[in-house]
């Protein structure tokens, strides 16, 4: 019983890690969304200085209106996703204060005021360089981030994708048309094979755990990492129990993952061990294929 509740409560954990990722990608959409409301504020303060310029008492409000984030914060997911993770980054004044102000001093801003092009496609420029060249290389907002996520370090660079994506993808000036970007193509689907190649990893731990001891007698345990011990029992497992996987792909699949995730030279290591356990389970035809996992190729 007790077994089955730590993997319910594990199976709970993982997902919960990988809804972490589409928080802060929501998050940072809402971050950009509140530097560009930033230049009222910013508006208000240069007004109320004792001796205002006349810049100061008509500022250049273009940001103000930017056509992607108008779009965006008219889009129902989007406003449903704000509210559902309450990001509110109008508790971080200093942030957005920060930001916008390095932001004014660039030339790329300067550029971006002076152009008379207010299209939707001419609006997501200064969002990307806001995106790449501000938030990314700001310090306090990273440390934020981090301090927020304790897997920043790792997700962040499927946070930026997901980003990019969703500025180029905003085709539309009518919300409603343009769709935020899924954490996976087919979230369902793929919901379900994250979770059972997650169970079935825990459940035969000891089993794959043998398997590779068989094939690492030469090595002294304390030097195979840890983490290429887990990838080799994942694809053990979905070699084993996903028949519609090919082979091949399987294998490519944990070779690429341990160049971004292991050592150095674990992509060598683990290929090498995962060819001589793959012959032992073909000599005991314990690999059953079926449908696109019959693809050689």
């Amino acid at each position: 019983m007790s077994d089955k509740k730590d993997l319910v409560s594990s199976k709970k954990n993982l997902m919960t890690s990988i809804d972490n990722v589409y928080e802060m990608y929501i998050r940072m959409l809402a971050l950009l969304s509140e530097i560009t409301e930033y230049t009222a504020v910013d508006a208000i303060e240069r007004s109320n200085k004792h001796f205002p310029t006349a810049e100061d008492l008509n500022p250049n409000q273009k940001l103000l209106h930017n056509k992607f984030i108008v779009t965006l914060q008219k889009n129902p997911d989007f406003q449903a996703a704000v509210n559902k993770y309450q990001v509110n980054w109008n508790s971080e004044p200093d942030f957005l204060k920060t930001i916008y102000n390095k932001l004014k001093s660039t030339p790329e801003y300067a550029a971006y005021l002076a152009d008379p092009d207010e299209s939707l496609e001419s609006s997501k420029e200064i969002i990307k360089f806001i995106f790449r060249k501000i938030i990314l290389k700001s310090l306090n907002i990273i440390q934020a981030f981090e301090d927020k996520f304790i897997n920043w370090s790792v997700d962040k660079e499927v946070m930026q994708g997901m980003v990019a994506k969703t500025i180029k993808n905003f085709s539309s000036e009518d919300p409603f048309k343009n769709k935020l970007t899924p954490i996976s193509a087919d979230w369902e689907e793929d919901s379900k094979f994250v979770q059972d190649l997650f169970a079935y990893t825990l459940r035969n731990n000891e089993a794959y755990q043998k398997m590779i001891a068989e094939r690492t007698k030469n090595w002294e345990s304390e030097r195979i990492a840890l983490m290429d011990t887990i990838l080799m029992k994942m694809a053990i497992c979905e070699l084993l129990n996903f028949p519609s996987i090919p082979v091949k792909v399987t294998i490519n699949e944990y070779l690429d993952l341990s160049k971004d995730y292991s050592t150095p030279k674990s992509n060598s290591f683990i290929n090498g061990i995962l060819d001589k356990i793959l012959g032992d389970l073909k000599r005991t035809d314990s690999i059953h294929k079926i449908g696109r996992g019959l693809i050689e190729e």
